[in-house]
């Protein structure tokens, strides 16, 4: 498709539980390119959300590599690893992380002021995009006087404001109902078609198969196409 967005290559992850080692990621490999939109598909308990993690650059993993845009991660401290979070990537959340005491126009501006951006500019970048959402006569409304879908609008245009080479979505629909989830996955689509590349964390097949890829994730293997051997899809009720 194009220029290797992502790339994790033989990722392990593992956590000490007194005197035992819980492996929650075995070898984890995975390319995305930019443009693409995948969804990684995996039951609760999975390692889904780990993965998430790390590729999100929220946790570090054990062994293995991970690059974004080419940059290797494993030696990023801690303020490094901020810094390329807030350039990098933008997060889309299932119960959307607004700031209740700050208006919608806040909440969307806050990652460019915290990069440094001119409060000007913030504001116009800002209400640019919750223009293109369709949230542009909400600009004053504070987040509990919106819709569960309104908010997911707001958290997408908070995620694209700062042009991030990454949309990374973490169950973006879980919180909504039927309806709404479908405007919010037939949005991505619309973003995706303008070249925005996503990477959804899901455990709803239903969700998933919006995207234009899938993986699957079961008891921390990756799995790609049709491999007998990590057994059916998991099928989740069709709340969304």
């Amino acid at each position: 498709m194009g220029e290797t967005l992502i790339r994790c290559e033989g990722i392990y992850k593992y956590y000490q539980l007194g005197g035992q080692q819980l492996e929650v990621l075995h070898g984890i490999s995975l390319s995305v390119d930019m443009g693409e939109y995948l969804a990684i598909l995996g039951p609760s308990g999975s390692g889904k959300s780990t993965l998430m993690n790390i590729i999100g650059c929220m946790d570090r993993f054990n062994k293995g590599s991970y690059s974004i845009a080419g940059i290797p991660v494993a030696h990023l401290d801690d303020e490094q690893l901020t810094l390329l979070r807030n350039r990098l990537i933008g997060f889309i959340f299932q119960r959307y992380h607004l700031l209740p005491k700050y208006t919608v126009l806040q909440n969307v501006m806050l990652p460019l002021l915290v990069r440094g951006v001119p409060r000007g500019q913030a504001l116009e970048r800002a209400k640019k995009k919750l223009d293109m959402l369709g949230m542009g006569n909400r600009l004053q409304h504070k987040p509990n006087e919106l819709s569960g879908g309104q908010q997911q609008r707001v958290a997408i245009a908070r995620a694209l404001v700062g042009e991030p080479k990454l949309l990374l979505a973490d169950e973006p629909t879980g919180a909504l109902d039927s309806s709404t989830g479908k405007e919010v996955l037939k949005l991505f689509r619309e973003l995706n078609d303008m070249g925005h590349t996503i990477v959804m964390i899901t455990h709803d097949l239903n969700v998933a198969t919006h995207a234009r890829r899938v993986v699957r994730i079961i008891d921390g293997a990756l799995y790609e196409g049709d491999c007998a051997e990590a057994g059916p899809l998991p099928v989740a009720p069709s709340a969304n």
